[in-house]
């Protein structure tokens, strides 16, 4: 057996989860407040991206070194995202917030194509080269043919959000309003708490989530085009569904899974069926244990 190849695989998997726990943080944080999925969650993630390009390409222009471009654009592209998540739940699902779940979906569905054609009118529809944000560090260059310097910050990167965000959901008056919320909204309401600001702000951190995993994996890959977000979304969602949708811990775990499914069944069968492995994988999951590997079977009594 190749150890080293073996080792190769594993680390691109961590690599590939942590770039999807970012994603499905947002999805499962949403999901577990409001029992809706948002679709559209994969476009702020393609958003952030174009942004940072966009601001990327200004702050070099202006003569600024790569560190300061990053921090810099990787800022305002989160900002910006932000602000996206924020008016999304304003304006596409808060006013569905007691109409049928259908409803909402569709909604979800049609601001996603709304984002998608949106950018790809304001952009263009072809790749555009996206610059390599992340630097070289010296000491991992022995090591480089196996993991790399993007593959190194995106993973220290995605260990910091998850540490910061169950920080933030246990610890901070905001993050007990959440789990009050996603409990029962109307006795949340009836002890204070403001129930419409815990969603906006359930949707302004899962949309920082994604522009964070946007801007990394552009970097790392090196293009992108208006339709990344769709991709990375509907991956995202499943690595979410795996975990166990509304589990924050199962959101990160079904994320990983996924990325070393994918990772070994492409090295070591074929790289042509890599969207199969996934879904494939997923099917099985969802038939031996529907709620997800970390979910709970909600009983109902009627």
């Amino acid at each position: 057996m190749d150890w080293e190849y073996f080792i190769e695989l594993l680390l691109g998997g961590l690599t590939r989860g942590s770039i999807y726990a970012l994603i499905a943080l947002g999805y499962t944080m949403v999901y577990g407040i409001i029992e809706l999925i948002n679709f559209a969650h994969g476009e702020i993630y393609m958003i952030g991206a174009f942004t940072a390009l966009i601001i990327a390409s200004i702050l070099t222009l202006l003569g600024l070194n790569s560190i300061a471009v990053l921090i810099l654009a990787s800022i305002i592209a989160v900002i910006y995202s932000m602000a996206y998540g924020f008016t999304i739940e304003k304006i596409a699902y808060k006013p569905l917030r007691n109409a049928p779940r259908l409803s909402a979906l569709i909604s979800a569905i049609g601001m996603s194509l709304f984002l998608q054609n949106y950018v790809m009118l304001a952009q263009t529809s072809d790749f555009l080269p996206f610059p390599s944000l992340i630097p070289d560090f010296e000491f991992v260059e022995p090591y480089a043919h196996i993991m790399g310097s993007p593959e190194i910050v995106i993973i220290i990167t995605t260990a910091i959000v998850m540490i910061l965000l169950t920080f933030l959901i246990k610890f901070t008056r905001i993050g007990k309003a959440m789990r009050a919320t996603s409990q029962d909204k109307i006795m949340a309401a009836l002890v204070g708490i403001d129930v419409n600001k815990v969603i906006s702000v359930t949707f302004v951190v899962g949309s920082a989530t994604a522009a964070i995993g946007g801007i990394l994996i552009a970097s790392h890959v090196g293009q992108i085009n208006f339709y990344v977000g769709f991709i990375a979304g509907i991956k995202a969602f499943v690595a979410a569904v795996l975990g166990g949708i509304g589990s924050i811990p199962g959101a990160v775990l079904g994320s990983f899974v996924l990325g070393w499914t994918e990772s070994f069944a492409t090295g070591y069968i074929s790289s042509d069926y890599e969207d199969v492995f996934a879904f494939l994988f997923l099917v099985l999951i969802l038939i031996f244990r529907p709620a997800g590997i970390l979910g709970r079977t909600d009983i109902q009594k009627v």
